[in-house]
């Protein structure tokens, strides 16, 4: 019998389709890197601790490295407690809609808006870095160099910095100056012929938040003075633009060494920026800069990566997203952060954070109150409590910080152990502590 002639090119078709697949299955597999042991076993330690009840087998860990099972660190974000344009919540709303497991949130000069955020991190099951980007000022030595803005963001462990109040000092001089700086830089846009009402500015920036240059850009925007908010930035924002201005911003070595001082890992934030980074670079990192940003949601930065293998500094990145509707930005989640980059920063992080809970929960010990409770949980609630627990044990207490904020091997550390043995009978005093959370 002869075949249809119809069957035949069907047949055919279906053969060269067939090869044209199986020829791009070998090309794909040609192209892609093979995974290392090293980026498996570095996989699997940051998965223990972004998901500590979860450990995945080896190869589940080397799968998940590539495409959507990988683990996606957020380490730069902003809400409308700074110049971000989403709540704190529509942050990690978003950043579960784009695939992150891990979001830091590093408003500018302020961590109000951390509670918000791990809060509805509990609902997407993310897990929230507190985090703030502070605004310095970098003074060469040299007369030669001119001063320059610094940004410098800071990471803290689930429990927040070890010494909150002398960080929120700093942070609430920074804001009163933002106030200042902006009055400054409507004082300038006037000579300019661009005059603005400061209860505009105010408003956008909203109740209780210290403007920013986004806040008077918006403004801008709005009385019709420029197109967009980068033109803004371009014509007259910029730094050291014709509308720029200082507010009361710190030296940022000593940014550095407070980070450092209240148990947090400091990271130069868009360092691309700088007029003379090596120079920046150098100083920050004698004063205990750890690491700096390099990638970018177009890739990492050649030039920079050198800089921070010349300063040993752990190499990093985020969106640096804001929210803008309708303007050109990075996306959270774009940047495609190596496996080992993201192993680097928790290597360094994990025993500073763990210093830092070690401190705050010396200081329970010392005064098991319900007062220095609620100082604990300041950033939210403990991740792992479910219905409504009524506490008035320390231990307890105790137990449910370490569960919430450390992994099962740090939690064995003989120093846990000590501060564990002397809360054993103790009660928290005051009024009793209640924690309600619901299930979920």
């Amino acid at each position: 019998m002869i075949p249809d002639t119809g069957d035949e090119a069907a047949a055919a078709a279906d053969e060269r389709a067939g090869g044209a697949k199986r020829r791009r299955r070998r090309r794909k597999g040609r192209g892609r890197k093979k995974v290392t042991q090293e980026e498996i076993l570095a996989s699997r330690f940051v998965r223990e601790w972004a998901f500590p009840d979860a450990v995945p087998e080896d190869e589940e860990v080397a799968s998940g490295m590539k495409g959507s099972g990988r683990v996606v660190f957020e380490f730069h974000s902003h809400s409308n407690c700074s110049d971000g344009f989403l709540s704190p919540g529509e942050v990690v709303e978003r950043a579960h809609r784009n695939g992150v497991k891990v979001l830091a949130l590093t408003d500018h000069d302020t961590m109000a808006g951390i509670a918000e955020a791990t809060e509805a991190a509990r609902k997407f099951n993310i897990r929230i870095i507190p985090g703030v980007e502070i605004s310095a000022v970098y003074s060469p030595r040299e007369e030669s160099e001119a001063e320059e803005p610094v940004h410098i963001l800071a990471y803290y462990g689930g429990c927040g910095p070890a010494q909150f109040e002398e960080l929120e000092d700093l942070l609430a001089t920074i804001r009163d100056g933002r106030y200042l700086r902006a009055k400054k830089m409507l004082l300038k846009l006037s000579k300019l012929k661009m005059p603005l009402k400061w209860e505009h500015v105010a408003k956008i920036a909203g109740n209780g938040v210290a403007p920013g240059r986004l806040h008077v850009a918006r403004a801008m925007v709005e009385a019709g003075y420029v197109e967009n908010l980068k033109q803004a930035f371009s014509r007259y924002l910029y730094d050291g633009g014709p509308a720029y201005a200082t507010g009361r911003e710190p030296f940022a070595e000593a940014v550095v060494q407070l980070i450092c001082r209240t148990g947090g890992v400091a990271a130069l934030a868009h360092p691309w920026a700088l007029k003379n980074p090596d120079a920046v670079i150098r100083s920050l990192k004698a004063s205990g800069l750890h690491a700096m940003e390099v990638y970018r949601s177009d890739g990492k930065l050649a030039g920079l990566s050198d800089l921070a293998d010349t300063y040993k500094l752990v190499k990093l990145g985020g969106s640096d997203y804001h929210g803008r509707s309708g303007q050109v930005e990075s996306d959270l989640g774009s940047v495609d952060l190596p496996v080992l980059a993201v192993y680097e920063f928790l290597k360094v992080a994990r025993p500073i954070w763990c210093s830092a809970i070690k401190e705050i929960l010396s200081i329970f010990a010392e005064e098991p109150s319900a007062l220095n409770i609620e100082k604990m949980v300041r950033f939210g609630i403990l991740s792992n409590l479910k219905g409504c627990s009524t506490m008035s044990s320390s231990k307890d207490v105790f137990d449910l910080c370490l569960s919430s904020w450390l992994t099962s091997e740090e939690r064995e550390a003989a120093e846990f152990e000590a501060i564990r043995v002397r809360l054993s009978q103790t009660i928290i005093s005051g009024r009793e502590f209640q924690m309600t959370v619901v299930s979920g």
